[in-house]
């Protein structure tokens, strides 16, 4: 049989692929990769853009072909031989990166290429980036340095996969066998129907309760039982850890600890001072003085609106229900609850207008109003899961332009969260053309009991926010891959375009498109549609010091280790607390060891980028505040300067020419209802650049 993989077809053949195929086939890649690389190295001064840089494009692109399929399925359809097969390619994937990325001839052979003339603006953004990323992998390490930074990355890779296998082990591994209804007081139809269908599935009676975010959160804003909520809070706060239900089974500690002291010493390798400093090498923040002083100037303007709005809910829990000592598993319930009394409006009052396939439509109208696009739904035959649609994005014309998938639903062995990743990236050279393809995954609740799917307006938010980046990664007009999409652009702006699209969520011209009742057919009435915006600063202070509480953790930790003392992952995390945090968790919370997104995803020492591309996109936004939501030609510039050029121009470079000037902090701030009679960062009301 011939192994899937190495197949030279653009969609990935998913109803092939078998773990067993998985390792020979990155044996081959690899080996051939090794093959080309010695032939060209070998006439490193003779490398020109054709003989030496597009045939290691094309070899790297059919590595990233095959192991993009692998990576996805491991995390949407997890399994025991497909986590082994995975694993098992970990050391040999990182030990082939470091061997390239210290590779001195294949420097040379790039430099050369840097050098010299005819080249065009892309090309040069994407031999510079290159040059840096080896420099960056310890191309200039003496011998010695060398083996052991790429002992470092390997085990780091196999770390951070661990972390989140013990996440989505720990995750799984937890529920909630309720027999009495009256227990589940409080919640909504739809989230009792969810319970139903989870006790069937595992040939139960009554109601099942899990740590998927569709089971978590409808206990946690709804449940009547406070020793409910309490003990599914303790269950997701203690996951992977030595506390809770699990104690010590998955627990993370010691990986944590592995993967900052590993992180400390590759930057030091390197000549960095910190990991922190290191991780700012490709990003647009200047320097980690930049980065603090932005995080804690906006915890300055949000700490005394917060604090203000934790005294409403302690005041309304008071008076409602005589609960005196608030607690966090207590937060998400009493902000409900003082929501429906003060506007009048809740989840479950939108969420019939909210439809998964109206949204998805209505999205789809959105975009194409925006940026002059078409997307249609194709036929989805050969995909990982029956609830995965596939959808083609076209020119006006009718031409195919790019592609993506879409995995809305929550269910077992897949990891939570939502996110975007390219399956396959726009390359345009060397005789080979391939439109790009994204992977677009979401953990929404799935029609139960003959109950459609309804999203709240939150989870509208996050389906935008992730179409957001895949339209990043499609729209690209860049034929190179490593600048071409999201490839190549810094880490704090790569949050830009999707935080950009959730704008359309709030306006009424926009949710017209795709707010319909999902029995009558019959838009958001205005009232309620005032009622939505009335609520739409409703403690939004602190939701911001939450997520700056995350950013400032996560950089601090990697800026401030030491070596001598350890990780202190809990006493920088306390005293972080001690300076945003409204409401301190018990002691025994254990969120870092949850913390996917730096310990086992692309943010370690760069979560403040969330923060910062919320600046961009906030600003972005203010334009078609100032035009029209729908402004054609607004639309168009963003698509042409942003959208398309991708990575291949610099950030700032390309938000100066759309905005008309550098960014400034003013429109998030409107954006997020916090007191914007507190004076802008200096006299011209600009941002302080991080560029």
């Amino acid at each position: 049989m011939t192994n899937p993989l190495l197949d030279d077809r653009t969609l990935p053949d998913f109803q092939r692929i078998r773990p067993e195929h998985i390792e020979p086939a990155v044996d081959q890649l690899l080996a051939d990769g090794r093959a080309l690389i010695a032939e060209l190295t070998a006439r490193a001064d003779e490398a020109t853009w054709e003989g030496f840089v597009e045939p290691i494009e094309l070899e790297d692109d059919r590595l990233s072909r095959a192991w993009s399929p692998v990576s996805h399925l491991n995390s949407v359809v997890n399994s025991d031989e497909l986590r082994a097969a995975y694993n098992a390619c970990l050391p040999k994937l990182s030990d082939y990166a470091t061997e390239v990325g210290q590779n001195p001839e294949l420097y040379r052979g790039y430099r050369r290429v840097a050098e010299q003339a005819g080249l065009n603006d892309a090309q040069r953004k994407m031999l510079a980036n290159t040059l840096r990323d080896l420099h960056l992998a310890g191309v200039d390490l003496p011998d010695d340095k060398k083996a052991r930074f790429r002992e470092i990355n390997q085990r780091l890779s196999q770390l951070t996969n661990q972390f989140a296998e013990n996440v989505l082990d720990a995750t799984n591994a937890w529920h909630k066998h309720i027999t009495d209804e009256a227990a589940l007081a409080g919640l909504p139809a739809a989230a009792k129907a969810l319970a139903r269908h989870e006790a069937e599935s595992r040939g139960l009676d009554g109601w099942v309760l899990t740590l998927d975010f569709p089971s978590f959160e409808p206990v946690m804003k709804h449940a009547r039982d406070r020793a409910l909520r309490r003990e599914v809070y303790e269950a997701y706060s203690t996951r992977a850890s030595d506390q809770g239900p699990h104690a010590g089974k998955w627990d993370n500690t010691a990986v944590m600890d592995e993967i900052l002291a590993l992180r400390h010493e590759q930057a030091r390798l390197l000549g960095f001072g910190s990991y922190a400093e290191l991780s700012l090498a490709p990003k647009m923040a200047r320097d980690t003085d930049a980065v603090m002083g932005f995080l804690r100037d906006l915890a300055e303007r949000a700490l005394p609106q917060a604090r203000a709005e934790l005294q409403q809910l302690r005041d309304f829990a008071r008076e409602t229900d005589s609960q005196d000592d608030l607690a966090p598993w207590d937060l998400m319930y009493y902000g409900e609850q003082l929501r429906v009394a003060r506007f009048d409006i809740s989840d479950e009052a939108l969420k019939p207008y909210f439809a998964l396939e109206g949204v998805i439509g209505g999205m789809f109208r959105v975009v194409e109003k925006l940026f002059d696009v078409q997307i249609e739904q194709a036929p989805a035959d050969n995909t990982w899961h029956p609830d995965v649609r596939r959808y083609v994005v076209k020119d006006p014309d009718g031409t195919p332009r790019a592609e993506c998938f879409l995995d809305p639903f929550a269910r077992q062995k897949k990891q939570g969260g939502a996110w975007m990743n390219g399956a396959v990236s726009r390359m345009v050279m060397a005789g080979r053309r391939q439109l790009p393809i994204a992977y677009l995954v979401c953990n929404f609740t799935p029609p139960v009991a003959g109950h459609p799917s309804l999203l709240t307006h939150r989870e509208v938010e996050t389906l935008f926010h992730e179409l957001g980046h895949g339209l990043h990664h499609m729209l690209t007009r860049v034929d190179y891959p490593p600048v071409a999409g999201i490839h190549g652009v810094p880490w704090d702006a790569v949050e830009l375009p999707s935080q950009f699209l959730e704008n359309w969520c709030w306006e009424r011209e926009s949710l017209d498109l795709f707010a319909r009742h999902h029995e009558t057919g019959e838009p958001i009435p205005d009232a309620l549609f005032r009622r939505l915006l009335d609520a739409k600063h409703f403690q939004s202070a602190m939701q911001m010091v939450r997520q700056l509480e995350f950013a400032l953790f996560d950089f601090r930790i990697h800026l401030e280790y030491d070596p001598d003392q350890g990780a202190r992952v809990y006493d920088i995390l306390d005293q972080v607390r001690d300076q945003v945090a409204v409401l301190k968790p018990p002691a025994w919370n254990r969120f870092p060891h949850g913390f996917s997104h730096i310990f086992a995803g692309g943010y370690g020492a760069g979560y403040f980028s969330y923060k910062w591309a919320e600046v961009l996109s906030a600003d972005a936004f203010s334009l078609f505040e100032e035009r029209g939501v729908f402004d054609t030609d607004t639309g168009q510039r963003f698509r042409e300067l942003i959208l398309e050029r991708g990575g291949s121009a610099d950030a700032m470079e390309l938000f100066t020419a759309f905005r008309g000037r550098e960014p400034r902090v003013d429109a998030l701030l409107r954006h997020s209802g916090i007191g914007t009679a507190i004076e802008p960062a200096n006299a011209d009301g600009d941002m302080q650049r991080v560029a």
